[in-house]
């Protein structure tokens, strides 16, 4: 059996083991890479080139660089800025957040664009009276078109720009996308704008998706927070040296209270005399708490908490409750008492009531509200002696402002994109570039940027770069071109791009797009030479037709994020999808030989 039979019957089985949907996809594509290995059609070196392929190396770098604008607060900030200008009208806020989905899509890829906006979304649903349902899929709908902005909105562009290359016709510039891209966006929104009401089910979600945009007011509603609190250290000149804390006089302080005490080692001093080193935790008006500073030869070691003050960049709340048999049962707490690594206790909550400005010994089911550095608020979800009640890094990137990081990770996508538009340096390069910038200025994290790496995606692309290879080098896609040549005849361009639209739609349904489009772009090129038409038109077709993946759950991890959210079906999706990929597909025969000649 010669090599293109193998190739072409490795391949039918891959299609059908992504049909059957048993097995991860990733390990889909490993299966295929060591099955062209064991039926020698590749050799060791071919099969696991492509995990080196800069196309890898670039989809790689695009996940830490989308991190880096998710995690600082990009995303949530513009949705934020456009509530404030589209207000809460269904129509003109599903048109700006549907608009904003295809711009951020363009810029960190569908994924990460939904991933970063579908919170958001779902709180804007609740708000206006809307079902989610009625906004989440018109919002993947719209990313999917945007990916069609730009080359790094979908690892189908780099795909079919590298195949281009390869062709020996040149890739494609880095903006050459927009063409298709603005008119497929205006019209998927309007469709969804017209349609989506009249085909979109109106479903509940099984699971709400908690609103923590307004976390601040919402702990200071439940919460005795506005006073706020001084922290003073006993120093070696001061009056209260050896008085024990119940007989300090704070007559000529009025309003000023002692909540507690802590000696120099941290620990609770309930009783006993007053030691160099120990800090007085106190609360009142600000001018009498200055005198007793003054009169007692205190320092301050912590300013006022104010409740405005206590999400920043660099430092903010969470909720924490004590579950049965932690080792904190019995510990004497209250607020301001400071803990391990900069974490402060705020108030303390027992059966829903605050315990205000007392020592309170800790018992089951009590809530902690603490304050500290956003890295020491992450580890708390590694101590088992609590539970937090809501994630302080999902917090972080819903509540907290633009800040400095923010910038930073805006400039270097910027810069990163002007590398890219500008051919300067290669996309991996530039990539690269991009997300060793994000960790060298701490805006993500070494840890981090690993976590933020879809590694399925990067496997599967990396191993089934060798199918495309031996598709190619076989003979193979020759021979599935010259079944679509047959099919359409000789001198018929444009039913050659109806029949790829066709074929790479419907494996893109049940396949992942990437993995369609890997398989689907050595056939067009095949099909395009043969029939001596241009690569160019050919694959850009093959693009506009890999991001249509509307019509099933599966077709896309976006589509599969916004299911549980939307409370969809899987017959849901294919309801609006088929009038958008209509549409998709009248803009593609209409533009693209218009722009690039046959």
């Amino acid at each position: 059996m010669d090599d293109s039979t193998l190739s072409l019957i490795i391949l039918g089985l891959t299609v059908a083991l992504f049909i059957w949907n048993r097995l991860p996809v990733d390990l889909v594509a490993v299966l295929t890479a060591l099955a062209l290995w064991a039926t020698g059609v590749l050799d060791a070196t071919q099969v696991v080139a492509g995990f080196g392929d800069p196309v890898v190396i670039f989809i790689a770098t695009l996940f830490v660089v989308s991190e880096g604008i998710y995690a600082t607060g990009v995303t949530t900030w513009l949705g934020q800025t456009i509530v404030q200008y589209a207000g809460l009208n269904r129509t003109r806020l599903l048109i700006a957040i549907t608009g904003l989905c295809a711009v951020l899509t363009a810029l960190i890829t569908l994924n990460g664009a939904v991933a970063a906006l579908l919170p958001l979304v779902v709180m804007l649903a609740v708000r206006i009276g809307e079902p989610p349902s009625r906004m989440l899929m018109p919002l993947t709908f719209a990313g999917s078109a945007g990916s069609l902005l730009m080359l790094t909105g979908t690892p189908v562009n780099i795909i079919v720009s590298e195949a281009s290359r390869e062709a020996g016709e040149g890739a494609f510039a880095f903006f050459s996308f927009a063409v298709l891209g603005i008119p497929l966006v205006i019209g998927t929104i309007t469709i969804s704008v017209l349609l989506g009401p009249r085909l979109l089910p109106d479903a509940k979600p099984a699971h709400s998706t908690t609103d923590l945009a307004r976390h601040k007011h919402t702990l200071d509603l439940h919460y005795a927070l506005t006073d706020g609190f001084y922290r003073l250290r006993v120093r070696e000149l001061s009056p209260l040296l050896g008085q024990p804390l119940r007989e300090i006089d704070l007559t000529a302080y009025p309003g000023v209270e002692i909540i507690g005490a802590q000696d120099s080692q941290g620990r609770p001093r309930l009783d006993g005399e007053l030691e160099i080193g120990d800090v007085l935790v106190v609360t009142g008006p600000s001018d009498y708490v200055g005198s007793l500073t003054i009169d007692s030869v205190l320092s301050v070691c912590m300013a006022p908490t104010q409740a405005d003050d206590l999400l920043t960049r660099e430092a903010g709340m969470a909720e924490v409750v004590i579950p049965p048999r932690s080792t904190l049962v019995g510990e004497t707490v209250f607020p301001g008492m400071h803990r391990a690594h900069d974490i402060v206790i705020m108030a303390v909550q027992r059966m829903g009531k605050d315990r205000g400005n007392q020592p309170t010994t800790l018992a089951e089911g009590d809530a902690i509200l603490v304050h500290g550095p956003w890295p020491e608020l992450d580890e708390l979800t590694k101590d088992r002696s609590i539970l937090i009640v809501d994630s302080p890094d999902l917090i972080r990137r819903q509540a907290v402002p633009w800040g400095a990081k923010a910038s930073v990770a805006v400039a270097i996508l910027g810069a990163m994109v002007v590398l890219l538009a500008t051919g300067a340096v290669p996309p991996a390069i530039a990539g690269l570039i991009a997300a060793t910038a994000m960790v060298l200025t701490r805006v993500v994290g070494v840890q981090q940027a690993y976590r933020a790496i879809s590694w399925q995606v990067v496997v599967l692309i990396g191993a089934l770069i060798p199918l495309t290879t031996a598709i190619q080098a076989s003979g193979a896609a020759d021979q599935v071109a010259e079944i679509i040549i047959d099919a359409v005849g000789p001198g018929r361009p444009y039913l050659l791009l109806l029949a790829l639209f066709v074929l790479t739609c419907t494996l893109g349904q049940i396949v992942s797009n990437t993995a369609t489009v890997l398989i689907v772009a050595p056939i067009a090129v095949s099909a395009a030479q043969a029939t001596g038409v241009s690569v160019r038109p050919v694959l850009m077709l093959i693009a506009v037709a890999g991001a249509a993946s509307l019509l099933t759950p599966i077709s896309t991890p976006a589509n599969m994020m916004i299911m549980n959210p939307g409370g969809y079906r899987f017959g849901d999706y294919w309801k609006l999808g088929l009038p958008v990929m209509a549409w998709w597909l009248v803009v593609a025969l209409l533009v693209i030989p218009r722009v690039w000649d046959f």
